[in-house]
């Protein structure tokens, strides 16, 4: 049973620190954990401009549960959960840290939603194959939050503000997935072609980003009303939910800025977000 000096254990655990930015992570393809190429470079420079974690909070677009779930694991496990890959992707392991006790904070500052202390997920593809470029020592506690398939973007946005207080204890808050995701319409021939996209992709891109940069985050919020290039580009929300959670957690006097902002094989993008 969790008692109160559990939930007040992040207060000795992590010390009051300056406000940490928060990160979205298009995260592409799981090759990207042990291939180079500019996008892994790209998360390789952002590691330089951020100041040293005391731990990581993730949503990933590959934990989507029903309820809101938060993993607690003392040592979570690297999930492979991707298949037709080569051996050697299967061979990473990202040895990060949890943190029962930014789990059972989380859990506390979520109620009254109802947060499942986890204790069998671990640290998905989506987690673990950005965060290594970010932290390749692993020597910064990963935790994940789960995304509730039954709720709404603007649950999820509102959810996401309830978490502002994390920033101040030295936790980076990161969501990864990708805005535009429609892997049914990959094109595979041209996957190496730098920023190729089809038509409606390019279209979806420019007018998510033109909503970002303006700071008009309601009609991203409502993205099931938006343009139907954007319809094609979010054929389900799983990989776009995660951008939610980043714009919730922005204040008013913080810039974003994109990084990684290129369509791949013609479906998706990498476009990434930084706040601070």
């Amino acid at each position: 049973m969790t008692t109160l000096n559990d939930l007040h254990s992040i207060s000795s655990t992590f010390s009051n620190t300056d406000k940490m930015p928060v990160l979205f992570l298009g995260h592409g393809s799981p090759m990207n954990a042990i291939e180079e190429n500019q996008f892994v470079a790209g998360f390789r420079d952002l590691a330089k401009t951020l100041p040293q974690p005391n731990a990581i909070l993730c949503i990933s677009a590959h934990w989507f549960t029903n309820g809101t779930k938060v993993t607690s694991m003392q040592m979570p496990r690297t999930i492979h959960d991707f298949g037709g890959f080569p051996q050697a992707l299967f061979d990473v392991q990202y040895p990060a840290k949890g943190s029962p006790e930014l789990a059972l904070e989380t859990k506390k500052i979520l109620d009254p939603v109802n947060v499942e202390l986890d204790e069998h997920w671990g640290l998905d593809h989506g987690a673990w194959s950005v965060i290594k470029h970010l932290y390749p020592e692993a020597n910064v506690p990963v935790i994940q939050l789960s995304i509730d398939y039954t709720k709404s973007g603007q649950y999820h946005f509102e959810l996401a503000q309830k978490l502002q207080s994390l920033r101040y204890k030295g936790v980076l808050i990161i969501g990864s997935g990708n805005i535009v995701h429609n892997l049914r319409l990959v094109d595979f021939r041209n996957f190496d072609k730098d920023n190729y996209g089809y038509d409606w992709a390019i279209e979806a891109r420019e007018t998510v980003n033109n909503y970002l940069l303006d700071g008009n985050f309601q009609p991203l919020i409502d993205f099931e009303k938006m343009n139907k290039a954007v319809q094609v580009a979010i054929p389900t929300p799983d990989h776009y939910l995660p951008l939610l959670y980043t714009l919730g957690l922005k204040e008013k006097s913080e810039e974003l800025s994109l990084f990684n902002d290129k369509l791949l094989a013609g479906s998706l993008s990498m476009t990434s977000v930084k706040i601070m």
